[in-house]
């Protein structure tokens, strides 16, 4: 890579995200009412994907249980991939497909809003996860990217991200990630406002 490449790929970034917030930027906004609905109910959130999308499954957990921008009660959230005995005995004496159907079955709960991640909007773990909540009655957002995949018709609000490139829909998607924390934490902690 060249700095002209550089700069190209950052501007591509740029452009995306500008794009995509401002025609998608009041999905984002519904999306994080509906978990600030479902915590101040005493519900939890559930998060998971694959890859990249796992780690963002693990961050948004991480960050609603922990603190995202200040010291404050912790939440109640749950990334399903994180568990490496759970993940790996239900990969292998049932399916890989089962891997986050298993723990919604388990651990969701009518009110509870589950957030499935998928760049392609097609991988059947996840898919199979979204059914399981449907059968729950649990909440379901989705961060999809391309045309949003099967999982665009399958989740109650599906926040798609238009692009062809994993890593460029990552990179939105993160930031839907700290966005729907920030949300969270203005509305259920104000601070002085």
């Amino acid at each position: 890579m060249n700095a002209d490449e550089l700069r190209s790929t950052v501007a591509d970034s740029l452009a995306l995200k500008r794009d995509f917030f401002e025609k998608t930027g009041t999905k984002v906004l519904e999306a994080g009412r509906l978990m600030v609905e479902a915590l101040r109910g005493g519900r939890k959130i559930l998060a998971f994907g694959n890859g990249g999308s796992a780690a963002d499954a693990q961050h948004f957990a991480a960050e609603l249980v922990n603190r995202f921008g200040f010291d404050r009660p912790a939440l109640a959230a749950i990334a399903l991939t994180t568990d490496s005995s759970i993940l790996t005995s239900v990969a292998n004496d049932s399916d890989f497909q089962m891997v986050f159907r298993r723990q919604v079955e388990a651990l969701g709960s009518e009110g509870d809003v589950a957030l499935a991640i998928s760049t392609s909007g097609n991988s059947p773990n996840v898919l199979e996860a979204v059914t399981a909540c449907r059968e729950k009655k649990v909440k379901t957002i989705g961060l999809a990217g391309r045309d949003g995949g099967a999982l665009s018709d399958q989740v109650a609000l599906c926040l798609t991200v238009p692009h062809r490139e994993t890593s460029r829909i990552q990179e939105v998607h993160s930031m839907i990630v700290h966005l729907l924390c920030q949300i969270i934490e203005d509305e259920l902690f104000p601070r002085g406002k």
